[in-house]
């Protein structure tokens, strides 16, 4: 394939440092904020819980809050389905411009909605359609991030340099922990349940301005300009994809929901069952959280240089191994109600946690064609993310409510990172493989 004249790219098609600097940091930055506003939702569970679904029983209006959060995930399939085709037509920073700024309108949005006690039953409809919203353009944005990065890094490094995005994925919900946890302190308990659970979602419109910003002074990646120049983009992706790649895509999406249910389980559900479980109260539970996912954030380079060291295959196979050994251990610590020891179990499910979504982010790329990329990751991690992401909050609460055995979530991540582990087995080896195909 002919490389794309460009003073940052040489005639190897290496993309100069300066570049790729730029790169990753708009990329990173802008999945930042696409993710804290995502995030603020599940730190804030509880309060939405009395606020939107009033006259349940705690656990019914938690489950119904939940509810909410899976129904989000309804879209991003179909959000990754739109974005994923425009951006193997259009290009990956032009969509990615559209899904910040999408994601950060809805966002303010649930911080201006009158709750159930104003407006009544329209509460809750509405903040449906607010997290309807989220869900479609969040389903363009992580896919979109990482092949944005992908293509522009070296073939030997590619998983160093992809680790970045779920650095800033972490990182993000780290701060909306943080900053939701700090904010319940400086206005006190009665305040954060009168109006301050308001300001972390209006927290969205200068966030997404700036994220705007920065990806609009992005230049498209050298592999997309390269299929534009010669004519190749594809004309139907998602017909395309489908009728190649639903093989791939099948067997990647079964490791991906180990990925996804670990990184939901650590990052939204995890603070939750410290509340409800272990009686922490919401700002312990909020502070190990923050604490966990700035270890994850941290952890997440040298996974990433870990995975181009030993290969995709040992890296998901390790992943499913680590997770299945660490979870029990880790939802018991978490189940304590001391805070050491939550933070202590947190750590160790955000361990494989780390590893299953660090070689995620390159997976995508690696097993799909630059004129499909973008579709089909997207559809991939979208489909495997709805049934196991967006689920696992209210299947965890639900398991434990059916069951009365506070680790009947930890049986669930078990038996699905088994399936994981199946699935991954059946994985090529990519990581020398360029992706320039």
């Amino acid at each position: 394939m002919k490389l794309t004249v460009n003073p940052t790219i040489d005639q190897t098609g290496t993309v100069s440092p300066k570049l790729l600097k730029k790169v990753i940091s708009a990329a990173a930055v802008g999945n930042f904020i696409e993710w804290y506003d995502f995030a603020v939702y599940g730190y804030l569970a509880t309060i939405l819980a009395a606020k939107f679904f009033p006259g349940s029983n705690p656990t019914t209006a938690l489950l119904e809050t939940f509810a909410v959060f899976a129904v989000a995930f309804a879209l991003r399939p179909i959000g990754g389905v739109f974005f994923g085709r425009l951006g193997d037509k259009i290009g990956r920073k032009r969509t990615l411009v559209l899904t910040i700024l999408l994601i950060s309108g809805s966002t303010a949005f649930i911080g201006i909605l009158p709750d159930y006690a104003t407006w009544g039953i329209w509460a809750p409809i509405l903040l449906v359609v607010a997290r309807c919203l989220q869900g479609f353009s969040a389903g363009g944005e992580y896919a979109g991030a990482c092949a944005y990065v992908i293509e522009h890094a070296p073939t030997e490094k590619k998983n160093t340099y992809a680790s970045f995005v779920p650095v800033s994925t972490f990182f993000s919900f780290a701060f909306a922990a943080g900053f939701t946890y700090i904010l319940a302190q400086v206005v006190g308990p009665d305040s954060m349940n009168d109006w301050g659970w308001r300001i972390p979602f209006l927290l969205a419109i200068p966030l997404g301005l700036f994220g705007f910003y920065l990806r609009s002074k992005l230049g498209e990646t050298p592999l997309f300009q390269n299929i534009e120049e010669e004519k190749e983009v594809e004309a139907a992706p998602l017909r395309e994809t489908i009728r190649t790649h639903w093989r791939t895509i099948l067997t990647l999406a079964g490791f991906i929901s180990a990925t996804a249910l670990s990184f939901y389980t650590f990052t939204t559900y995890m603070a939750t069952f410290m509340q409800v479980v272990g009686k922490l109260s919401r700002p312990e539970s909020l502070l190990s959280s923050c604490l966990c996912l700035v270890f994850a954030g941290l952890l997440c380079p040298f996974m990433g240089r870990l995975s181009d060291r030993i290969g995709r295959r040992n890296t998901t196979r390790s992943a499913c191994v680590v997770l299945i050994v660490t979870v029990f251990p880790a939802f018991m610590l978490a189940g304590t109600g001391n805070l050491g020891l939550s933070v202590l179990g947190q750590f160790l499910l955000g361990i494989g946690a780390v590893m299953t979504g660090i070689v995620t982010a390159v997976l995508m790329s690696e097993l799909f064609p630059t004129k499909v990329r973008y579709t089909a990751s997207a559809a991939t991690y979208n489909l495997a993310y709805t049934i196991f992401g967006g689920t696992a909050p209210f299947i965890a609460t639900w398991l434990i409510a059916t069951t009365g055995n506070n680790l009947s979530p930890a049986i669930y991540l078990v038996a699905v990172c088994i399936m994981a582990f199946i699935a991954c087995s059946k994985l090529p080896e990519t990581s020398k493989k360029s992706l320039d195909f």
